[in-house]
């Protein structure tokens, strides 16, 4: 009698778009991987994880290394702001066009310097508004929009990410009430919370979450189960999550059950 073959551990068949975010997500949650353990877990060649990996590095989702790749999300050190803008476009524009919804005429809003706050400034209608923000790129994108009162919030210049951080910028922010704040994160862990690659831009999103009444964290598939280097703030802060809808479900399930009301920006629609 023929015995039945052992179950596997490997994936069942997946078409390519499920298998990259796989990896991806794989990459983010563990720091790095190896091709050989990936053509072992999907059943594939290791020369199709070598284009995927070819692929995804060019997405700006990680870094190609020898035998496998490692996340660009380092604990350490903040991705420059023109790698970010450039990574999971598609996915940030879908945040930033559901986030709209939350923005009403005559509101005061508070836009973080992360490159989907930077979608949200690119996609945000000629209405009157009074907008703050410490990104450079934020204001450069609504410097003609001549309904939108734009404050600039000084400090010192944190080159990779564009924006104005430290004492000052902190001391300016106090000085100010807003309605709704839209802020992003370099991960999100459901044990350690919101968390930042960079100290000073951690300590200036807690001074923006404190001056705000409504907050709306903004946040794509890939930061949910990575640890930056400071925590910042709990989940349960904000009212409103908004992600993509590439997001895995584990994490969907963990992220509705925080809290905060969730909405999912359909990425195909746009």
């Amino acid at each position: 009698m023929r015995r039945k073959p052992a179950t596997s551990t490997r994936e069942t068949a997946l078409l390519p778009a499920d298998r990259h975010r796989r990896i991806v997500s794989m990459v983010n949650r563990e720091g790095s991987v190896r091709a050989v353990d990936l053509a072992r877990l999907f059943s594939v060649t290791q020369e199709t994880i070598r284009l995927d990996l070819e692929k995804l590095e060019a997405e700006g989702l990680l870094l190609r290394r020898h035998g496998g790749a490692v996340t660009v999300h380092s604990p350490h050190v903040e991705i420059p702001f023109s790698e970010r803008r450039v990574a999971l476009a598609e996915e940030k524009t879908a945040i930033a066009r559901e986030a709209l919804h939350e923005i009403e005429e005559g509101d005061t809003i508070l836009l973080d310097a992360s490159s989907t706050a930077w979608q949200v400034a690119r996609l945000l209608p000629d209405m009157p508004l009074t907008v703050l923000t410490p990104a450079i790129k934020v204001v450069m994108e609504l410097a003609n929009r001549r309904n939108v009162h734009i404050i600039s919030i000084g400090g010192t210049l944190l080159g990779p990410s564009l924006s104005f951080v430290g004492p000052l910028a902190e001391r300016s922010i106090r000085e100010y009430h807003v309605d709704k704040l839209f802020l992003s994160c370099s991960g999100l862990d459901f044990t350690h919370g919101l968390t930042e690659a960079h100290e000073w831009q951690a300590m200036l999103k807690q001074r923006m979450i404190e001056q705000s009444d409504r907050r709306i964290l903004l946040v794509d598939h890939s930061k949910f189960g990575v640890r930056a280097l400071t925590s910042f703030a709990r989940l349960d802060q904000f009212d409103k999550v908004i992600t993509d809808d590439r997001i895995d479900p584990a994490m969907l399930k963990c992220l509705r059950a925080a809290g905060p009301a969730v909405a999912l920006a359909d990425v195909e629609k746009d």
